[in-house]
């Protein structure tokens, strides 16, 4: 059976309400940019590169995508104005593509995995325990077996909180003393899990990154300790960002790949901000995939992400 199917029949509605702000940031600007234009030139260009650097594409990104579009307008001698946002459609698109980011409206578990572990990174304040509950909402939806494991030790209201995801969804949470040894909870967790023929595990983590070293170390750690009970584990470890934050979730995105490998990512809280091109550029820069993003505070909301949706989303509405 797939999950995250077509659970939700406003998915694509709640996709073009949770862009509108980056849409209407981005095009309002480029319109205003090209307002009297007939061509692109050097001047449509610079004033498009601001408007990607302002709406958090970030920069290695957005000179990438500028520097593609020169060379079409190079190739082609004349472009004009009324085609760029068909062309910088057609460029963002195929930077999601060349960055794996999945296409799909639904994902199901590979065959031979029982059960399925993710290891959930983030700071604090992201949406981290917000997003695993909302996973254990639609993954138990999709008639799977979940467990959680409460793995962030050092904040009790960590433990609280998936606790209270994990009563409202009705999944098991494992779960020990505040201060307990993190590595501990995740092999509880999945001996637990394992024990009971669980589908999908998700475990929680901490999400302190003044001390990288100790981070890296608290990750291997619960790394190793879950090998001991299934070799392959975590098959996936993903990271939550807060998309609000723009560049501070460049910089998060960045400090977690130097202290563990990040295999995908879930961007929240597009809803509620213009800087929706982080979604663009964190998947650039980093090479790993987007699989979730949050839209809204609904358990819903979360939603698979689709390349071709989302940028259809951005530019709906716009001249092609």
């Amino acid at each position: 059976m797939a999950l995250f199917g077509l659970f939700n029949k406003n998915k694509k509605e709640t996709l073009d309400k949770g862009l509108e702000k980056t849409k209407e940031s981005v095009f309002g600007k480029l319109a205003r940019a090209v307002a009297g234009k007939s061509k692109v030139d050097d001047d449509v260009l610079d004033d498009l590169e601001e408007i990607l650097i302002s709406s958090d594409v970030g920069v290695d990104t957005t000179i990438k995508i500028i520097d593609r579009i020169d060379k079409r307008v190079a190739r082609d001698k004349y472009v004009s104005t009324s085609e760029l946002n068909g062309i910088l459609r057609d460029e963002i698109a195929s930077l999601l593509t060349e960055n794996n980011t999945i296409d799909s409206d639904s994902w199901d578990l590979p065959s031979d995995h029982q059960p399925y572990v993710i290891l959930v990174v983030g700071v604090n304040g992201v949406g981290k325990t917000t997003t695993i509950g909302k996973l254990a909402y639609q993954f138990k939806k999709a008639g799977k077996k979940v467990y959680l494991g409460a793995a962030d030790t050092f904040r009790a209201a960590a433990v609280e909180q998936i606790q209270i995801w994990g009563d409202r969804v009705g999944v098991p949470v494992i779960k020990q003393q505040m201060g307990s040894d993190p590595a501990s909870v995740a092999f509880d967790t999945l001996q637990s899990a394992k024990a009971n023929h669980a589908d999908i595990v998700l475990i929680d983590t901490a999400g302190r990154l003044h001390n990288k070293v100790g981070l890296m170390n608290e990750l291997k750690k619960i790394k190793d300790v879950m090998k001991k009970v299934i070799p392959n584990a975590p098959d996936e470890v993903l990271l939550v960002l807060d998309g609000s934050t723009g560049q501070n979730a460049f910089e998060q995105a960045k400090q977690f790949s130097a202290v563990t490998q990040i295999t995908s990512l879930a961007i929240t809280k597009l809803d509620g901000t213009a800087k929706g091109g982080v979604v663009i550029g964190i998947s650039d820069q980093l090479k790993v995939p987007v699989k979730y993003i949050g839209l809204g505070e609904g358990m819903e909301d979360l939603q698979l992400f689709n390349k071709r949706e989302f940028v259809d989303s951005l530019f709906n509405g716009t001249k092609q």
